[in-house]
């Protein structure tokens, strides 16, 4: 099974051909003028400025504009910055590629394309350029399992030929072929070798462009594209194999957009090493989606209040968020810990254009970001390449960073638009969670904060079309430009690492001459309740109400846990009609349009399967959601874009709300919303877990799981209260029919979730489960 069916011109070079190294970079004009942004709590910030952000720029739609400002560096951060810059490329390291030459966001022209901008630019004649070297065993062992190690180093040899893929197969997101095993060798040891040079004070600071990433490599297992993890392996052999170099405590920053899990987990309890990791969370739905990303993780025993999350809430945080991150809880943190080295886990999928991330950051905004560290550590930094999916934003952004370490003149300034609302929220709880560890979190943030209110639906996407306006892509002036990070291929689907925007195909079955009950009732003994009629009809009423066409342009996510995750069944409740196992069909939708886009994701909630039988699908259970959140439970889901006005009409469908006029057999659906823009942007807002709009029905619960690319996701479960009634045995908790079942098989098998037999074990195990 391919992870990926990658669209190539999603990271392709060729379509940004033609911007300067002035117009990447944003290279310093003579003129600075301070930030202005809210003020620093960290004393000696090198760039303690009042605001976030990077400005002059012009960013495609759904990202905000930024201009500049300046803000000079110290002289003496200046000074050190003339030192040795170290530079790590190794041809061997592209070795690692798909088996069957199939496109993927981590392939190797990720590292060429970045040395051609280095070079093109004379970034690269500057720098003292090193070749890989290979880790020992005995190094790697200090972070991975021996188990682990003779896999990845095994791997690509001729034994392996026949069960490479299998193997891969088992793993999340992964990939090996016959380069794998020399390339994630060469990567971990290459990052040992440019920090034992830094340590050691042969270079100032060094960048390591390395692949396989790694840092969401975990003791005993690879994943997220990565097989070693290279800077984990890097900061314990300082501290454990070369003490005679002084390096005492080490700070790792994580700023690629995924969360660092597997070097959270390596130094948990570690006091030596503050790690510190920004990302997007999605309330624990964006990749890697555990639990521990969240800001409550702070370590344990005596590393407690050595691990600091900054969580995302959302995408499309850019140059400002981060910034005001650095500028209220990592710097004054460094500023106590005082670290000897600082190891950046530098992915670059958090950059303007990037096809994963779905976040901001220009390459300005990344200098100034590195600039912010060089005030610490003597300004020795070691920064070993993650992630990064654009070509052209990870060329510029990485060729800003190295020209900070080389000690450019920057440009800075402070952003026309503000940090969000939802970063303020975030990092005054993370200065909560930590103000107990770090003394210095302990004040309350100045009242005085610019912030931007997160944007609504309806202004991010008041039509239908995902594609980039041109005028948007050539306004982008002195940043990257980019393909808009919602344009993906079909059906492309990979956990939570890609997004993509599926062909409108019209898979499902025709619209039919009657008209469905929806699935589910709200009584076992299928009598309609409180005088709701559900009818079969002949057509759909062309009774246009004035709120359908409000909601016709607000796009939600609509996420089934259930047989909706089967796309022709899920049809069924917008064009009409059944699919096999059913017994009734659906009536349909108003607006009969397919999907704008499909994705996957898993979500931490408890699937279950309840009551003793429906009229659609026979005797057997149905599936829900507990709509209380776990992060010990995953369940996958699969996300549909459709409008506002489309989900309430699933809504109705699922509630048993449609009537009949009782004249010609039209159906007629009620005549104002149960879910309407102001109730979504309540729950965006205040991040409401879930709303009843209807009582004593089925699917009355409307569940807000978060949001993707600043669209809410939502679906449909039973309240809380029936949760109890499960418990205590009042209501039914059932398999689901052998029908019902095997719809659900298909949605995972077809969606690439799962296999059948896996599929299989996914729905038995939760249907045997208790609550």
């Amino acid at each position: 099974m391919p992870i990926f069916k990658w669209d190539p011109r999603l990271t392709s070079e060729h379509a940004h051909e033609g911007t300067t190294s002035g117009e990447a970079t944003g290279e310093a004009s003579s003129e600075r003028t301070p930030l202005n942004s809210p003020a620093s709590d960290s004393p000696r910030s090198p760039l303690s400025s009042s605001g976030s952000g990077v400005v002059g720029l012009s960013v495609a739609r759904g990202c905000r504009r930024h201009t500049m400002a300046a803000a000079p560096a110290p002289p003496a951060v200046a000074a050190s910055r003339a030192a040795r810059v170290g530079l790590l490329y190794d041809e061997r390291m592209c070795a690692h590629a798909t088996p069957d030459g199939e496109e993927h966001p981590e392939n190797p022209e990720r590292l060429r394309a970045i040395w051609r901008k280095l070079s093109a630019e004379g970034v690269a004649s500057r720098c003292v350029v090193l070749k890989a070297k290979e880790a020992e065993d005995k190094y790697i062992a200090s972070v991975h399992s021996q188990n682990h190690i003779k896999l990845m180093k095994e791997i690509s040899s001729k034994k392996y030929d026949s069960s490479r893929n299998k193997i891969a197969r088992k793993y999340n997101s992964i990939y090996f072929n016959k380069g794998s095993s020399e390339s994630a060798v060469l990567a971990a040891g290459s990052v040992i070798e440019v920090a034992e040079k830094v340590a050691a004070g042969e270079l100032s600071s060094a960048i390591a462009l390395v692949r396989p990433p790694g840092h969401h490599a975990e003791h005993d297992e690879a994943m997220g594209f990565c097989l070693f993890n290279n800077v984990a392996v890097a900061a314990n052999y300082l501290l454990n194999e070369r003490p005679d170099l002084g390096i005492k405590k080490i700070l790792i920053v994580d700023w690629d957009v995924h969360h660092g899990n597997g070097t959270q987990k390596m130094f948990y309890n570690d006091p030596r090493v503050l790690f510190f990791s920004v990302h997007r969370f999605d309330y624990g739905s964006f990749y890697p989606a555990e639990g521990d990303a969240s800001h409550c993780f702070i370590g344990e025993e005596a590393g407690k209040g050595y691990n600091i999350n900054v969580p995302w809430e959302h995408g499309k945080c850019g140059d400002a968020d981060y910034i005001a991150a650095w500028d209220h809880v990592l710097l004054p943190v460094t500023e106590a810990f005082d670290p000897d080295i600082i190891l950046v886990s530098a992915g670059f999928d958090a950059a303007l254009g990037d096809p994963l991330g779905g976040c901001c950051i220009t390459p300005n905004g990344y200098a100034l970001l590195l600039t912010k560290l060089l005030g610490f550590a003597k300004g020795r930094i070691v920064m070993a390449l993650e992630g990064g999916y654009n070509l052209r934003s990870i060329a510029n952004s990485v060729s800003a960073c190295a020209k900070v370490l080389l000690g450019d003149k920057f440009t800075f300034s402070s952003p026309e638009m503000q940090p969000f609302e939802s970063t303020w929220r975030v990092i005054q709880a993370v200065r909560n969670e930590l103000k107990t560890c770090w003394p210095v979190l302990s004040s309350k943030l100045p009242e005085n904060l610019s912030l931007r209110i997160k944007p609504s639906p309806s202004e991010l996407y008041a039509s239908s079309d995902s594609e980039p306006d041109s005028e948007d892509v050539d306004e982008l002036s002195g940043a990257v430009s980019s393909v808009n990070v919602i344009q993906f291929a079909d059906d492309a689907i990979s956990e939570h690492l890609s997004k993509m925007k599926l062909d409108e195909d019209n898979l499902a079955v025709k619209t039919a001459s009657s008209c469905s009950t929806a699935e589910h009732h709200p009584t076992d003994s299928v009598q309609v309740d409180k005088g709701v009629s559900v009818v079969l009809s002949k057509r759909i009423s062309d009774l246009s109400l004035a709120w359908r066409s409000d909601l016709s342009r607000i796009y939600v996510w609509y996420a089934s846990f259930g047989s909706n995750m089967w796309k022709p069944r899920f049809l069924c409740y917008i064009q009409g009609g059944k699919v096999e196992g059913m017994s009734i069909p659906c009536c349909g939708s108003r607006d009969t349009s397919s999907p704008k886009g499909i994705m996957w994701k898993i979500v931490p909630h408890r699937l279950l399967f309840g009551r003793s039988s429906t009229p659609c699908w026979g005797t057997g259970g149905v599936a829900f959601l507990n709509p209380e959140i776990n992060y010990n439970e995953k369940s996958y889901v699969c996300m549909y874009k459709i409008t506002l006005e489309q989900f309430n009409d699933i809504l109705f469908q699922e509630n048993r709300l449609v009537l009949e006029d009782g004249t010609d057999g039209n159906v007629v659906y009620p005549d104002s919303p149960l879910i309407g823009s102001s109730e979504v942007e309540f729950m965006s807002t205040n991040k409401a877990i879930h709303l009843e709009p209807i009582k004593d029905s089925w699917y009355s619960n409307v569940l807000y799981l978060g949001d993707e690319d600043e669209l809410p996701i939502l679906t449909m479960t039973c309240p809380s209260s029936d949760i109890e009634r499960y418990k205590s045995g009042e209501l039914p908790l059932a398999p689901p029919s052998k029908t019902y079942a095997a719809t659900l098989i298909k949605g995972l098998v077809e969606g690439e979730q799962l296999d059948a037999d896996g599929a299989a074990s996914y729905i038995n195990a939760a249907a045997a489960r208790g609550l």
